[in-house]
């Protein structure tokens, strides 16, 4: 049985702050039971690039997001690693939800995930795209955790990407250092507890093998805010865990691009 992975993309997540702080003990299990990887993201440390590099497997160069209004992209050309997946494998099963428009909306600019319209209508493929920037993402990433939980319980999609934004949020309006930003990484544990807890059923009780990957697309200076050069800014992370197999060959480094093309490698592993 192939293994099924879950991506767990964390919007602007000062990993520094998070780990070992006691407020993301999630995070902290998924690194203790699995491994760590520094990333160093290319700049403009924005979300339109960092994602769009992340979830395609290609450079700014090649997906021409040059930030977050996506003018001129070439993202029809560089498909996300669960399209790659599906194109390698119509049996593959996928799932995309967030609240970020420019990720998941077909009906807006981007999106970076494919909207695959007859995989839809067929089952094989599902998207829940919310609207964090009108509503809010302490709300609306709570809305995507449930979807997601619902959809791995039910279904268990061979490859997932989930997306939460809370803690970018609050970055942006009070920064890293403050008791709102620590309050969203709680937040946003608390989805990624649930969501691994999910996983472990389909491990514990369906016996499938599945990975846990953890991600974010840049970092927050100390006052909040990023898209520049600085260290803090360009370092991003991947955490990840196997229940029901070996992490055995998993890279010691690895560069934001490799990030796709690695995890669709585990999926034949």
């Amino acid at each position: 049985m192939s293994p099924k992975i879950c991506l767990v993309g964390i919007d602007g997540l000062r990993v520094d702050l998070a780990r070992g702080s006691g407020l993301m003990p999630t995070l902290d299990a998924v690194i203790a039971d699995g491994v760590f990887n520094e990333l160093r993201m290319e700049v403009p440390t924005l979300s339109g690039p960092g994602w769009s590099t992340l979830l395609t497997g290609r450079p700014h160069a090649d997906h021409q997001v040059k930030d977050n209004h996506f003018v001129g992209h070439a993202l029809l050309h560089c498909p996300d690693f669960l399209s790659q997946a599906y194109f390698a494998d119509q049996t593959t099963t996928t799932l995309a939800a967030g609240g970020w428009p420019p990720l998941v909306d077909p009906s807006g600019i981007g999106p970076v995930i494919w909207e695959r319209r007859e995989q839809q209508r067929s089952g094989q493929h599902r998207v829940i795209a919310r609207d964090g920037e009108t509503y809010g993402y302490k709300l609306v990433d709570a809305e995507v955790a449930d979807h997601a939980v619902d959809a791995i319980s039910g279904r268990g999609p061979d490859l997932s990407f989930v997306y939460f934004c809370d803690a970018d949020d609050e970055g942006h309006v009070y920064g890293p250092h403050t008791p709102e930003y620590a309050a969203a990484m709680g937040r946003v544990d608390n989805h990624l507890a649930r969501i691994r807890s999910a996983i472990r059923y389909r491990v514990e009780v369906l016996g499938e093998d599945w990975f846990m990957v953890l991600t974010t697309d840049h970092g927050h200076l100390d006052e909040g805010g990023h898209g520049g050069d600085s260290q803090v800014e360009r370092t991003s992370f991947v955490a990840a865990t196997r229940f029901g197999g070996s992490l055995a060959g998993w890279p010691a480094t690895l560069t934001p691009s490799q990030l796709a093309p690695l995890l669709l490698s585990c999926l034949s592993d």
